[in-house]
């Protein structure tokens, strides 16, 4: 029973998401290019670059009017900019 509702949850997010292979050779590609010229980033601006591949990817590969994947990477941004935590300047 267990294994007939995780191949429900594969199946359903894949007709919002797309094929798993696709999404992944593309968050694989754009995490590449992070890679190679993202030196200067700290470890909580890589994650959030990271995860936004991975959404770019599922936009791609599926569903591009699902708003969810866009809202999560302007959440990523947010976190990875650290432009969560307010401006002392202001």
């Amino acid at each position: 029973m267990e294994n007939q509702t995780v191949q429900q949850t594969i199946k359903e997010r894949g007709a919002v998401y797309g094929d798993f292979g696709l999404y992944a050779q593309i968050a694989q590609e754009l995490k590449g290019i992070i890679y190679l010229y993202g030196e200067n980033l700290d470890g909580h601006q890589l994650e959030a670059l990271e995860m936004m591949c991975v959404k770019i990817g599922r936009i791609l590969s599926g569903d591009p009017n699902y708003d969810d994947s866009w809202k999560d990477i302007a959440g990523y941004a947010i976190l990875g900019g650290n432009l969560d935590k307010g401006n002392d300047d202001e």
